[in-house]
């Protein structure tokens, strides 16, 4: 190939996959290993400082209700696959702006269904009036809620990579990528 000649649709094809991949799935992964960074000092800091046995019962019973709901039924089983769908989808048609935004896209924080939309920024709008509401919290008990938190983006963190490794070795997750309603465009009313 020439070396001023512009590249093939196979190259333009693999730069928006390792954009939408790197960047969007990417942006995810980092947003994710952020929060643990930040929560697990705080946990091991409430298991460092001698917890009581109803403490010890607390913080069990939080860390597996919050593995299994947040990690399991909310990370492997809806948005972990979801991001992944969405960076696929991303990669064969999203738009320059949309490239740009990857991690916003991927998490359908923009250009999904308006139900996506909603519940996307409404998880965000949680998430921060939860972080808000613990961050008042004394420890052991700051510690013990931010125990089950990591315990959930943990598993949340290995489910994306996990669904981002099967779809790369072309098995795709199966779930919708909630994409927006358009009309239909066939000419009919």
């Amino acid at each position: 190939m020439h070396r001023d000649a512009a590249p093939g649709p196979a190259t333009a094809r693999s730069t928006r996959l390792a954009i939408a991949i790197g960047w969007g799935i990417g942006g995810v992964a980092m947003l994710l290993t952020q929060a643990l960074v930040r929560l697990t000092p705080r946990a091991l800091e409430a298991i460092d400082s001698g917890l009581s046995w109803p403490q010890w019962l607390a913080l069990g019973g939080w860390v597996g209700f919050m593995a299994h709901a947040e990690g399991l039924r909310g990370f492997h089983r809806r948005f972990s696959p979801r991001v992944v769908a969405r960076a696929l989808v991303l990669a064969q048609q999203g738009t320059p702006l949309q490239l740009l935004l990857a991690p916003a896209y991927c998490m359908s924080l923009l250009h999904a269904s308006r139900r996506g939309r909603v519940v996307a920024w409404s998880v965000v709008a949680g998430i921060a009036a939860l972080v808000a509401i613990v961050s008042r919290m004394a420890q052991p008990w700051r510690g013990i809620v931010d125990a089950g938190v990591v315990a959930g983006l943990g598993i949340g963190l290995g489910s994306l990579l996990l669904h981002t490794v099967r779809a790369m070795a072309g098995r795709p997750p199966t779930i919708a990528p909630d994409l927006p309603v358009t009309p239909a465009t066939d000419g009919s009313s």
